[in-house]
């Protein structure tokens, strides 16, 4: 029987007629009113649209229509995005109260592929700061351990898709802002190239750092995801095409440096990790190490000076006149901008060209690279100082800068059953590639299909048919 079905899963049952939109739209909802209260993952549930919306697809295919892999799919979305008709509240008392005129560029490919919305979910405010208690929202809850982070800052996505209570969310990274919430909460988070997945109505932290994403339970719901809200894949086809093709004869480099400049890791992510390593090998790939990186720092430094200036720009009106409108984390990342001049940004992206060219040409040769996504488990919700260390030590950074697909994916469980992750990196525009990787990965270690323990309490499974048996 299914409780926690992928994407895939629920799409051959549609299709076979097993399943309706509605059946599964109101398992979600019904799932929602249940557990939300206890992870506060959606800001607002949009229970009348979404049965709408559900009872529409499944006309559609009684009607013989087939709008894709997210057909009658119950998604949610992270509320930074704009849905006509809606408030975007970026988790935050600044915005004004005027509904969106129009919806996001990836809410109106996902409506026209037939998925569902199911409510928007809750975030950092404004895509920064971190989890707070001084906003008029609670912040999101990790499903592993509700007193731990469950990342950020699409941190209501990612715990709302781990707990069930969504079968893929949407999100933004920035500066790892869909990979800190999959590592933390056992999913896979893609960050595409950058400007893959268009960015048109979602209000901006960083212009030349923000990337939209999929937060998704499996790498092959993440792939079908991303043929509905990208740009065609380079070259055409879909971007699971490669998927299932193995992983024998492919180079794959360690990113070992970035992991000796993070000082102390977790003994249990560095198990993952090496764990990991040996199921590459075993499935045929090729792990090679990486000379010659440029300094782990250097990328963090650049990507926030880079991230201040361009978001101070944004917020430069609201934080004279309202300061105190926002909560103190924000505030005061907000206002480091201030201080920066024009040559402090200019110079910066000056060492960002540099730095993407070195990274290139050390990587040159070989079809992905494999690391960490964070140096330590996630904390307690409540631990500022654990908190802000939670920001510094990861490796997720680098990557904006580079603008390079990553794409960060569960390898299992601490002894505190709180999840592990690695993160994979391919070329840009190389995500079939790294889906492919990152699927030969998940094949070798197994898939990461049982939900977090507080989530199936007293749950029902859906009644289905396993399509597998």
């Amino acid at each position: 029987m299914i409780a926690y079905p992928t994407i895939a899963e629920a799409g051959r049952m549609l299709r076979a007629g097993a399943i309706s939109s509605v059946d599964l739209t109101l398992h979600h909802l019904e799932r929602i009113a249940r557990l939300n209260d206890r992870i506060d993952a959606y800001l607002v549930v949009l229970e009348e649209p979404a049965l709408a919306a559900a009872e529409r697809a499944d006309a559609a295919f009684r009607a013989g229509a087939d709008h894709g892999p997210m057909h009658g799919i119950p998604y949610c979305l992270k509320d930074i995005f704009d849905v006509a008709g809606m408030v975007t509240t970026c988790h935050s008392r600044i915005v004004p109260e005027e509904p969106a005129a129009t919806d996001a560029a990836v809410v109106v490919r996902l409506a026209a592929a037939g998925a569902i919305l199911l409510g928007k979910t809750a975030l950092h405010e404004f895509g920064t700061g971190g989890p707070t208690f001084d906003l008029p929202f609670p912040p999101a809850r990790n499903p592993w351990n509700r007193n731990h982070h469950p990342g950020g800052s699409s941190s209501g996505s990612g715990a709302a898709v781990s707990a069930g209570l969504a079968m893929a969310g949407i999100g933004t990274d920035t500066l790892g802002s869909v990979r800190s919430p999959a590592t933390a909460c056992g999913l896979v988070g893609l960050k595409p190239t950058y400007d893959v997945v268009p960015r048109r109505g979602c209000f901006p932290l960083a212009f030349s750092l923000d990337h939209v994403g999929p937060l998704t339970r499996t790498v092959e719901d993440c792939a079908l995801i991303m043929d509905v809200v990208a740009e065609p894949a380079r070259g055409g086809g879909s971007y699971g095409a490669e998927l299932g093709h193995g992983l024998k004869g492919l180079r794959i480099g360690t990113l070992a440096s970035f992991h000796e400049a993070a000082g102390a890791i977790d003994p249990d992510i560095e198990a993952g990790f090496g764990n990991a390593l040996a199921a590459l090998r075993d499935v045929g790939a090729e792990v090679v190490a990486i000379d010659d990186l440029p300094p782990l720092a250097a990328f963090q430094t650049t990507a926030l000076t880079i991230h201040r200036a361009e978001a101070y720009t944004i917020h430069q009106a609201w934080l004279a006149e309202r300061p105190d409108d926002y909560c103190a984390i924000s505030r005061e990342k907000l206002r480091a901008g201030a201080s920066l001049g024009a040559s402090d940004f200019i110079t910066a992206q000056q060492a960002r060209g540099e730095l993407i060219a070195r990274y290139r040409r050390a990587t040159t040769g070989v079809d992905a690279v494999i690391g960490l996504s964070s140096f330590a488990l996630p904390c307690r919700i409540d631990d500022q100082a654990a908190l802000g260390e939670t920001y510094r030590r990861h490796m997720r950074t680098p990557f904006n800068v580079l603008g390079y697909p990553t794409l960060s994916m569960p390898v299992g469980l601490s002894s505190t059953g709180l999840p592990l992750a690695v993160q994979l990196s391919a070329r840009p525009h190389g995500e079939p590639r790294l889906l492919r990787i990152a699927d030969g990965l998940e094949r070798a270690l197994g898939r990461m299909n049982t939900p977090p323990g507080f989530a199936w309490e007293g749950a029902r499974p859906m009644g289905l048919p396993d399509p597998a048996g």
